[in-house]
């Protein structure tokens, strides 16, 4: 293991959960859809068509699944800051990972327009696919 393998591992010790679930990312006064790769305490990482700039606050809003809350499913806001953009290749999305620095849970009433975008997305939801390494 070479000594960039054990500081992504270090990085990398809160559980992880793979879950393709539809966003909403707010930055600079716009909002963007996208889809969840993959999502820890301190981080996400997601597809969409729009590039985010590297360092560029953002608040990321979804519906946190049961399976992740042990309870109900919750909207849930996010504030972050991009760490790093893979851009796209051969017909994928943009691949934007994110720090999380804090989140709240929100009313559930809160989440419905969110939904109300997003199922605009949803027929996207087949389409990210992992970026090559």
């Amino acid at each position: 293991m070479t000594n960039a393998d054990s500081n992504r591992l270090e990085r990398r010790a809160g559980q992880r959960f793979e879950l393709h679930l539809p966003l909403a990312v707010r930055f600079e006064g716009r909002t963007v859809s996208g889809f969840t790769q993959d999502l820890s305490a301190r981080g996400i990482f997601f597809y969409s068509e729009a590039s985010l700039p590297e360092g560029a606050a953002v608040e990321v809003t979804f519906t946190m699944p049961s399976e992740v809350t042990l309870g109900e499913s919750m909207p849930v806001r996010c504030l972050g800051r991009v760490l790093r953009v893979a851009p796209p290749h051969g017909g994928q999305r943009n691949g934007i990972a994110v720090r999380l620095d804090s989140y709240e849970y929100l009313p559930a009433a809160v989440g419905e327009p969110l939904s109300q975008f997003l199922s605009i997305s949803a027929a996207a939801a087949d389409g990210p696919r992992p970026l090559p390494r």
